[in-house]
């Protein structure tokens, strides 16, 4: 038995969804701590994002990534995000092809590095993994498109995907950060590149969501995917996925997103900002807010939205994301 979609509890939602998207919005990604100011030159956003989407990965393994930058609170992706930015602040040469080609795992340890609230210094995990996708990703945009992000770019026709030309979403394969076959890094790309006006892709027919572990946690809770008792029990206990599973449970998930979004009628990619949303700060790992009866989002201040209509609001085990660490796929 293989993994399936309950297409009932996937439309089920789809009022639900469709509010809370209009009271979210969009976001544009210029918010100044994370991203580049409008008045940059494309290339050197487009440099910004991609190394950055590159190394997007869990920021934790054996604690939180997290702690204090000038002074303010960040954690995960966000302390990330914000460390990315003080570097290109400082410098936008920084994010060069020519300078990340032969970047070091020492200089990776010490930009990701963070003042943690002991006053302890916290650096990400993986530094020499995320070293060595910097330099794959330098080193090939200088061989194969001139050491310009847009000249890639441009090479894709601006589509996502095509049987006429070569798409985005094939070309980024070249690059080890980009080659998760269920795409999660390449369509965080397409995502912020497109919302700042970098890839207007013309076949929006091909979107899909970035599928990372706050997707994957949702979904399994709502009942979009039907897992075989094998791989539920694994859930269950916390025993690693294979890479195989891994694969075929999120392309699962992503599948009942892309028929999500077509029943609300919008953009994956922009259903993709309330599921991330949702997932960290409502539907969280260990004490969602059908738990806890407090979410840290307006959308879930006083209880989830999805309470009469969730499976698992009504149960005594939450299931979470399944057990799939040790990856730089997301």
């Amino acid at each position: 038995m293989t993994i399936s979609i309950n297409y009932r509890k996937v439309l089920a939602t789809t009022e639900v969804f469709k509010s809370l998207i209009e009271e979210v919005g969009i976001d544009p990604f210029t918010d100044p701590r994370y991203y580049p100011p409008k008045s940059c030159s494309d290339e050197d956003v487009a440099r910004y994002f991609i190394f950055m989407v590159a190394i997007d990965h869990r920021t934790s393994r054996y604690g939180p990534f997290e702690g204090y930058i000038g002074g303010e609170f960040f954690h995960g992706a966000d302390a990330l995000y914000r460390l990315g930015m003080e570097k290109f602040l400082k410098d936008p040469r920084f994010f060069s092809p020519e300078h990340m080609s032969r970047i070091t795992t020492e200089e990776v340890r010490e930009w990701l590095s963070i003042e943690g609230a002991d006053g302890k210094l916290i650096t990400i995990w993986d530094p020499e993994v995320r070293a060595e996708l910097l330099r794959d990703l330098g080193s090939k945009l200088i061989k194969y498109f001139r050491g310009s992000v847009l000249n890639l770019l441009r090479a894709s026709n601006y589509f996502i995907r095509s049987s006429h030309t070569v798409g985005l979403i094939n070309l980024l394969k070249v690059f080890k950060a980009y080659s998760d076959p269920v795409e999660k890094k390449s369509y965080l790309l397409i995502k912020f590149l497109s919302r700042r006006g970098l890839f207007n892709y013309r076949d929006p027919q091909n979107s899909e969501v970035p599928v990372d572990n706050h997707l994957t946690r949702i979904a399994l809770r709502l009942g979009f995917v039907h897992l075989p008792n094998g791989l539920r029990v694994k859930v269950i206990k916390g025993v690693e996925f294979s890479v195989d599973e891994d694969i075929e449970l999120r392309m699962s998930v992503r599948y009942a997103y892309k028929l999500l979004a077509k029943s609300i009628g919008t953009d994956p990619l922009i259903l993709d900002d309330l599921l991330w949303l949702f997932g960290r700060k409502c539907c969280t790992y260990s004490n969602p807010v059908c738990v806890s009866g407090s979410g840290a989002h307006r959308v879930c201040r006083n209880k989830c939205p999805f309470q009469d209509i969730c499976p698992s609001s009504r149960t005594e085990i939450k299931l979470t994301e399944h057990e799939f660490r040790n990856t730089f796929y997301y």
